[in-house]
């Protein structure tokens, strides 16, 4: 995956599974605030799911008092983006750990989980193999699902380093859905 600016646009270039090079122009991604988590909408297939995901996101979470900013990309250019090709454009944010993407799982799921990506996988791609091989052998997770009560919650941690992704990718594993939840919010019980 290559990454170059383009006047005010990215481009991300990568290859199909035929060989063919993909260029994408991806519109660049300006946060005016590094504490709103980037949510980028990558399917259109059914705007009333893409509705909800919103409202989820733009409600105050669990009586909190502070308002709940989110940064959303809703553009039809990101149509389709893979991971890798978000990963590749919110990169160029140097103050972001986390980018949410509302792909097709999360349209077609109840409990729209967005895709969580880990911005922070570039810093182990130089490690020492005589002292980081089982690492590099065995990397952490990069991606996890977060439905949107609580991705205030896991942007908020990572941006702070009070927890790391793999904490969020082991919570994940632990629920009954595989999701993360906002622990403040969450219902209790197992597939709530």
């Amino acid at each position: 995956m290559v990454l170059s600016v383009v006047g005010e646009r990215v481009r991300a270039t990568g290859s199909k599974s035929s060989g063919e090079q993909r260029v994408m122009d991806l519109p660049e991604i300006v946060r005016p605030d590094e504490w709103a988590p980037l949510v980028i909408r990558t399917d259109y297939t059914d705007d009333v799911a893409w509705r909800e995901v919103v409202a989820e996101l733009e409600r105050v979470v669990g009586g909190r008092e502070w308002e709940s900013p989110v940064h959303l990309v809703d553009d039809r250019r990101w149509a389709g983006v893979t991971s890798d090709e978000a990963l590749v454009a919110a990169a160029r944010d140097e103050e972001l750990s986390v980018v949410f993407l509302a792909d097709g799982v999360t349209m077609r799921s109840p409990l729209r989980p967005l895709l969580a990506l880990d911005l922070g996988a570039d810093d182990d791609q130089d490690l020492d193999p005589v002292y980081y091989q089982e690492l590099i052998d065995s990397p952490p997770p990069r991606e996890v699902r977060v439905v949107p009560d609580a991705v205030h919650m896991v942007h908020g941690n990572l941006q702070l380093a009070n927890l790391d992704f793999p904490e969020f990718a082991e919570e994940a594993a632990a629920d009954p859905d595989g999701v993360v939840r906002d622990l403040v919010t969450a219902p209790h019980g197992p597939g709530s």
